[in-house]
């Protein structure tokens, strides 16, 4: 399975197209919350680990939020609006220089989490394709060398 980083234009926000109601109902509440503790885990061993809260306890309520938000996307409950009202997440992470590179590493992190997953290639590539466009709308910071998002080609798994 090929799992493509897409390039984009800085400022661009192509249309996403969310993941399919069967990718959370093979995974379950409960393994979206792992996935997105595992993404977490990796993220701050990362080179974007100045973005993320060093304090444990604060860790565990950005993973809380973040799994609420990946839940509600999936067509699970809506427990990200219920706790934190609209997304709105292009305005709650403006305070974070999000750079394409930065945007680059959240996606190999979310790539490595996603292929622990054990269901169906097509359950995963309909997660991959929602995040690898909705990753773009959080970039606010152009690339220092480019102003352009840069994008690669991932080895297979």
């Amino acid at each position: 399975m090929e799992l493509k980083i897409n390039s984009y234009a800085f400022g661009e926000r192509p249309q996403a197209v969310l993941p399919v109601p069967e990718f959370l109902q093979a995974i379950g509440e409960e393994g979206a919350r792992k996935l997105v503790s595992k993404h977490y885990d990796l993220l701050v061993q990362s080179d974007i680990k100045h973005l993320f809260p060093t304090d444990p306890e604060e860790l565990e309520h950005a993973k809380l939020r973040s799994s609420d938000f990946v839940i509600q996307i999936c067509g699970g409950p809506q427990h990200f609006n219920q706790n934190r009202g609209r997304p709105m997440l292009s305005n709650r992470h403006q305070p974070f220089a999000i750079t394409p590179e930065g945007r680059i590493t959240w996606l190999e992190c979310y790539r490595q989490a996603i292929l622990e997953l054990d269901i169906a290639d097509e359950l995963i590539i309909s997660f991959w394709n929602y995040v690898n466009v909705f990753s773009n709308w959080m970039v606010n910071t152009p690339s220092k060398q480019t102003g352009f998002v840069t994008g690669f080609q991932l080895p297979k798994r």
